[in-house]
């Protein structure tokens, strides 16, 4: 198999991306676990990975993450001993592949396609691992995604706070851009794929060497877009067709300062990416001091515990599962 991932920042239009391609004959995409972003950081937690019973526990806690995932993984079963025996090393990353190589078997799929923008963060190991995968960078007008992050649950929420973590995926992502074999690596913006999603979705299948299908557009009418959209209001837009005047929102709903700010942050990222700045010109950025900077970091605390506040009892109950679980493995080490 081959393996894919989407790289990039959330807010980006990733979950439209992930039900296009979930519609190709030889692809699976799941609802993603975030695999990597959510057990790396916990990875000392299980010792030496080379003796049985610590790779063992850290198999079934992943497996119990996926298991636990929002939007179910239908009819996939997952068998430990199975799942240790196709990891070729016993590493995160293995146990990562195995699953997903478990997914696209049960579709029938001849190869997969993560979706969790986090890899980006881990792609030493993915190239280490992995023999030649492929990347897909997703980005979309950071300004966009800051508008979309402070309404919803997760991430950053001060404008401030946004631009200084959108600016570094970014960054990551150029890089990898400018050092892979450009038959491994494909550029796609979120305008773009809005704008022309026919197109788009033509030059995608020629990269991933599949054959492009009218399916992609209908996307909105699977169970699993259904699956989606019920799930959390996050993913709500999946239910519908491609939203094709869902840019440059920003324009009417931030305030001119934080437009200000973010392009001080991240105007040279906005360049790169061919987006037009609004105020800021190149060279006039503001340097924040240490007082505005911790200003910014405490409103920013503030603003996602009110965000919290905000959640569907039921979203939250969903996305719970996986976060309880993720303590345990924590409170486990310290017991």
């Amino acid at each position: 198999m081959t393996p894919i991932f989407m790289i990039g920042t959330q807010r980006s239009g990733s979950n439209l991306l992930r039900l296009m391609i979930n519609q190709l004959d030889h692809l699976a995409s799941p609802h993603p676990p975030h695999i990597l972003e959510r057990v790396y950081p916990l990875l000392d937690h299980y010792g030496d990975l080379d003796k049985k019973e610590n790779f063992e526990l850290l198999v079934d806690d992943v497996c119990r993450l996926v298991e636990l995932n929002p939007v179910a993984w239908e009819g996939v079963r997952l068998d430990r001993r199975d799942v240790i025996e196709r990891c070729k090393k016993n590493s995160l990353v293995a146990v990562h592949g195995a699953i997903y190589d478990i997914y696209a078997e049960h579709r029938k799929a001849l190869n997969w396609c993560c979706k969790s923008l986090a890899n980006i963060n881990y792609v030493n190991d993915i190239e280490d691992y992995f023999n030649k995968p492929k990347y897909i960078y997703l980005y979309r007008d950071g300004r966009d995604v800051a508008l979309s992050f402070q309404k919803a649950v997760v991430g950053e929420k001060h404008i401030y706070n946004i631009a200084k973590e959108w600016t570094e995926t970014q960054e990551l992502a150029i890089k990898l851009r400018q050092c892979i074999d450009p038959n491994r690596f494909f550029s796609i913006s979120y305008e773009e794929l809005t704008m022309q999603p026919v197109v788009s979705a033509m030059s995608l299948c020629e990269f991933l060497d599949m054959e492009y299908t009218e399916k992609m557009l209908s996307f909105h009418e699977t169970n699993e877009a259904k699956n989606a959209a019920a799930s959390s209001k996050l993913w709500s837009n999946v239910a519908n067709p491609v939203m094709k005047g869902n840019s440059k929102k920003y324009k009417k709903e931030m305030n001119f300062v934080d437009i200000q700010v973010f392009e001080s942050i991240a105007g040279n990222v906005l360049d790169q990416l061919g987006y037009e700045r609004d105020y800021i010109n190149k060279g006039e950025e503001y340097e924040f001091t240490k007082e505005e900077i911790d200003e910014f970091n405490n409103n920013n605390k503030r603003m996602k515990m009110e965000a919290l506040l905000r959640v569907d009892k039921d979203d939250l109950e969903r996305r719970q599962r996986q976060s309880k679980l993720l303590d345990k493995i924590k409170a486990r080490r310290a017991a």
